[in-house]
């Protein structure tokens, strides 16, 4: 299984972007998505969920500006991101997870994709 995020890039404060990540070798659509993102020098952290029902959540400084959404069909996430601000700057990381046909634990993780907010 494989995860490759992309769309990130530099984008001026206030403007808009959208991530995608998307899943190959096996069908994900009873797995949770969750986007993550490691500003420069901190933790990662959890930036918004979406269950395999289609259920939303979001971290607080996000709520209102970004949306995240998924393709079953395409086995892809994506989170779209509206008047960004330079705290969004990060390394955004996505994650799947639910169990698998053999009742097991699946947890994947992207590579990473960068964005940069200037101000």
């Amino acid at each position: 299984v494989q995860l490759q995020a992309s769309g990130g890039g530099l984008v001026q404060a206030g403007g808009s972007l959208r991530i995608s990540c998307t899943a190959s070798g096996g069908d994900f659509s009873s797995h949770g998505w969750t986007w993550f993102r490691q500003p420069p020098g901190q933790q990662r952290e959890p930036v918004a969920a979406i269950s395999k029902m289609g259920d939303t959540t979001y971290m607080d400084p996000v709520k209102g500006r970004f949306t995240i959404s998924r393709d079953n069909a395409k086995n892809t996430v994506y989170l779209q991101m509206y008047d960004l601000k330079s705290e969004d700057t990060a390394a955004y990381y996505c994650n799947l997870v639910g169990l698998n046909s053999r009742k097991t634990m699946d947890i994947f993780w992207g590579q990473g994709t960068l964005v940069t907010v200037s101000s």
